[in-house]
C-alpha cells in the first residue's frame, strides 16, 4: 500500500466518526473548456490504493482509478461552461460547479472537505489549503473531475481540432495560443481569458 494513500485516508480517518465527503475542482485556469467540479464520498472502512492528488498521478493511473472510485463512491460532478465562467467570473463558476456536484449526492456527508474554496453548503465546510494533497475524499473527486473534465476536452478536440486540445486540454501553451491567433477563438474559447492574446 502507498505511504501517500495512507496518509490521506488517516487524514479522513480523524473526522471519524462524522460522515465525510470531499470537493475539487478541475480547469480553473485553460483559455477554453468548462470548469469541472466533483463531490465525493468514499467508503471508509476499505483503502483504495494509489489515490491521490489527480496531478501527481499519471493519466494511465487516473484513468484506472476512476473506474474505481465511481463504482464504489457516492459522488456528484457540476460542469459549467466557458460562457457561463465569462458571465461571472471564474471563481463563481468554480463555486457553482461545486455547488453543483453536491446535489446529486444520495446519502448527505455530516462535513464536507473543499479544496482551498469557503462555500455554503447545506450541512458544514471545512475548506483545506492544498486539501488534494492531504485528504484522501478531496483527492477522489479531484481524480473524478480531472478525468471527466479530460474527457470532455478530447471531444472537443474533435469538434475543432485546430487547437490541440485532446493535448492541452485547453490550458495556453504555446501550440494553443498560436493556434488561437492563427484561426480565431471558438465558441469553447473564456473570452475574458484570452483577451489578451487576440480581439474579443
Amino acid at each position: 500500500m502507498s505511504d501517500v494513500t495512507s496518509g490521506l485516508f488517516d487524514f479522513d480517518l480523524s473526522y471519524f466518526p462524522k460522515r465525510i465527503a470531499g470537493i475539487d475542482e478541475a480547469g480553473r485556469g485553460p483559455l477554453a473548456g468548462p470548469v469541472v467540479a466533483a463531490c465525493c464520498m468514499m467508503p471508509m472502512d476499505e483503502m483504495i490504493d494509489k489515490i491521490n492528488d489527480s496531478k501527481k498521478v499519471s493519466e494511465k493511473t487516473r484513468e484506472k482509478l476512476y473506474e474505481i472510485i465511481i463504482n464504489k463512491a457516492n459522488f456528484g460532478v457540476g460542469i459549467v461552461s466557458a460562457e457561463t465562467i465569462d458571465k461571472i467570473n471564474i471563481l463563481q463558476a468554480t463555486k457553482l460547479a461545486m455547488r453543483n456536484s453536491f446535489e446529486p449526492l444520495t446519502l448527505k456527508p455530516d462535513i464536507i472537505l473543499i479544496d482551498a474554496v469557503g462555500l455554503d453548503l447545506p450541512c458544514a465546510t471545512q475548506s483545506i489549503i492544498k486539501g488534494d494533497a492531504k485528504s484522501y475524499n478531496i483527492a477522489a473527486a479531484s481524480i473524478i473531475a480531472k478525468v471527466t473534465r479530460d474527457r470532455i476536452m478530447r471531444e472537443l478536440d474533435e469538434k475543432y481540432p485546430m487547437y490541440g486540445f485532446a493535448r492541452n486540454k485547453g490550458y495556453g501553451t504555446a501550440e494553443h495560443i498560436a493556434a488561437l491567433k492563427k484561426y480565431g477563438p471558438c465558441p469553447e474559447h473564456r473570452r475574458t481569458f484570452i483577451k489578451n492574446f487576440v480581439e474579443v
